[in-house]
């Protein structure tokens, strides 16, 4: 078990996870966010519009989203793609810190529960318990679209297997993962966003073009992520082969 989660360290600080949680310290129950209601919720989407200076409730849902399931939930998806186990990420298991920056501060696990299962054993915990929910709620809470939200949750599992991809993970290994993954998704994902795969010399990797819009671009940075739908594929595959080529991890 614990070489599982030293090897999802390997791949960068997003895919760190606390273990062995107790009720003390600042942390905020994952399941309480599936309550369109609570209070948790509320903190974690004032804490990103502040954070990140968005204009509007729905814009700030979507941008939360995409950077929930690319980090909170992102470390049970990789698991799965480059170990053939999944990691216990149900909300009653899992806890979140608040950053003052864009982003989570930290990801903790209540019981470090590992079990070799299948892809299907990962959509449950990971997508119908867990991100699709979440974007319920957030659609209550914020009259956000759900087709956006879950947009988000696409784009933020996929990412697990694109930067794995660009910080030594198997090409191959990932991408077949990855269809694998897409093919038992729920939620329709396979029609928000495609995966290709870049060559630039000696450097290969996985990039995502999102086909639905997290309205970063309207928070006070202004700035447009990566993956994002109102550039055109070929401007974004352009210059995803400029940052392969820099050796560049993109968000």
């Amino acid at each position: 078990m614990t070489d599982v989660f030293e090897r999802l360290e390997s791949f960068g600080d997003r895919f760190r996870l606390h273990r062995g949680l107790t009720a003390e310290g600042d942390w905020i129950a994952c399941e309480r966010l599936l309550d369109p209601c609570s209070d948790e919720l509320g903190q974690v989407l004032d804490a990103e519009r502040r954070a990140s200076g968005q204009v509007s409730d729905h814009a700030t849902a979507l941008t939360v989203i995409a950077v929930y399931a690319g980090t909170v939930t992102a470390a049970a998806v990789l698991a799965w793609a480059v170990e053939g186990v999944v990691v216990d990420m149900r909300p009653g298991n899992v806890a979140i810190r608040l950053s003052p920056h864009h982003g989570f501060e930290a990801v903790g696990l209540r019981d470090p529960k590992v079990s070799d299962a299948p892809v299907e054993t990962l959509v449950e915990c990971v997508l119908d318990k867990h991100l699709l929910p979440l974007a319920e709620a957030m659609r209550v809470r914020t009259r956000a679209g759900l087709r956006q939200l879950y947009g988000g949750v696409a784009h933020g599992c996929a990412a697990a297997f694109c930067i794995a991809s660009r910080r030594g993970g198997d090409v191959d290994q990932l991408q077949k993962s990855y269809e694998t993954f897409l093919a038992a998704a729920t939620g329709g994902l396979d029609r928000l966003g495609t995966v290709v795969r870049l060559k630039e010399g000696d450097r290969e990797g996985l990039f995502y073009l999102r086909n639905t819009c997290c309205l970063y671009y309207t928070s006070a940075e202004q700035v447009k992520c990566s993956s994002c739908c109102l550039d055109s594929v070929e401007d974004r595959v352009t210059n995803y082969r400029r940052v392969l080529a820099d050796g560049v991890v993109p968000h």
